[in-house]
């Protein structure tokens, strides 16, 4: 690790974030749900008597919030994932010569980091899209945003699940440190609605779509009192099948299995509770040593917008103590689960209040295991 002071600092200069325009409250979700349960015990009444098929269960919003502390999230499209015989978005197909939708998202996030920062397209020499799912396997999605954008330089993708847009934001700090970039622009467009599974109880609740955004420039660059710099990263990786989608281009060639649950969004929910929270905890724990500072230094903390009752258990194990709101904020009672976007957008939404000095930590953890965690300070 490079200790801070050694170099240059990097700063994040803007943010940005793309909300879209319908919103799924946890009553409308379940009211769907329910019908789709009521629908099929009842196609399927005679086998459920029978004892050769379970009965299926119903939600509640109150199960919903007690699971999770969700109680609503942002879709892509609202109807197709409402209707109980669809229970997915439905987008209009788009021609090639049309940008794509997660490019159009990407653009608006990037559009406001980017006037956030103070800068133009033109002055992004680097561009890096990280997230969950691509709509296609190529050509990147960064070189897409990277021409509408107009930027300069090169552009890629990269997926480290959850953790995508702490993993990008270290790819930056090495591109521009290694001189190969000057000014970098990270873009986190999620529509996890199109990989979430509505028929499952134990999920359908969870995620919601979004795009984050983030530009990082030196400090020399960036005018004085603008921004946060970038004090420390650490990233870690442990594989482990507890979460997981076996979507890909090679379904096609298993057609026995193309429709299997197993192409969407699976999870063993107790067991990555127990394994990635002390998994999370221990790494932040450990980098903030590394840093030579303490729990206490540290005054806000944006968390992965996961579960509410995770986030709360990784910070009560990092402060010794339980966190208050201003001190871990949350938007996943609005947002839901939005993977990789989750913790730009808490830090987006809720930098009010942090003076200069004050340190900062954005952490993400998802499937892999991947653990991001990205110490920051406020200038």
């Amino acid at each position: 690790m490079v200790p801070y002071g050694a170099v240059e600092p990097i700063v994040i200069s803007g943010t940005g974030l793309y909300t879209p325009p319908h919103s799924i409250t946890n009553d409308e979700l379940v009211a769907s749900f329910n019908a789709y349960v009521d629908a099929f015990n009842a196609a399927h009444a005679a086998e459920i008597a029978a004892g050769t098929l379970e009965a299926l269960q119903a939600s509640s919003s109150e199960f919903i919030v007690k699971a999770s502390g969700i109680e609503r999230r942002y879709v892509v499209d609202k109807e197709g994932v409402l209707d109980p015989a669809i229970m997915a978005p439905r987008l209009r197909e788009r021609t090639n010569d049309e940008p794509s939708i997660m490019c159009e998202m990407a653009v608006a996030a990037a559009t406001e980091a980017l006037a956030n920062a103070g800068v133009t397209g033109a002055e992004i020499d680097c561009v890096l899209v990280g997230c969950s799912n691509m709509e296609r396997a190529y050509p990147a999605l960064a070189i897409e945003l990277q021409a509408l954008l107009g930027a300069r330089g090169y552009g890629y993708d990269l997926n480290v699940a959850c953790s995508s847009a702490t993993f990008a934001i270290q790819a930056a700090v090495g591109a521009i440190r290694s001189g190969s970039a000057t000014r970098v622009l990270v873009v986190n467009p999620e529509i996890c609605s199109g990989h979430l599974n509505f028929r499952d109880r134990d999920s359908h609740f969870i995620f919601g779509d979004a795009c984050t955004a983030i530009v990082l420039e030196p400090a020399s660059s960036v005018k004085h009192g603008r921004g946060f710099e970038i004090v420390g990263i650490k990233v870690a990786t442990q594989f482990s099948n507890n979460i997981r989608n076996n979507f890909g281009f090679l379904n096609r060639a298993r057609p026995a299995s193309v429709d299997a649950v197993d192409k969407l969004f699976v999870q063993a929910g107790r067991k990555v509770f127990k394994e990635v929270c002390p998994m999370v905890a221990d790494l932040i724990c450990a980098h903030l040593d590394e840093l030579s500072l303490r729990a206490t230094d540290i005054k806000r903390m944006f968390l992965h917008q996961a579960n509410l009752a995770m986030n709360r258990l990784i910070a009560r194990r990092v402060l010794g103590r339980d966190p208050t709101d201003a001190e871990a904020p949350t938007i996943l009672d609005e947002y839901a689960n939005t993977s990789s976007a989750g913790s730009i957008i808490a830090f987006h939404k809720h930098q009010a209040g942090l003076a200069p000095g004050d340190l900062a930590l954005i952490c993400s953890f998802g499937a892999g295991y991947s653990v991001g965690d990205v110490v920051v300070r406020a200038r």
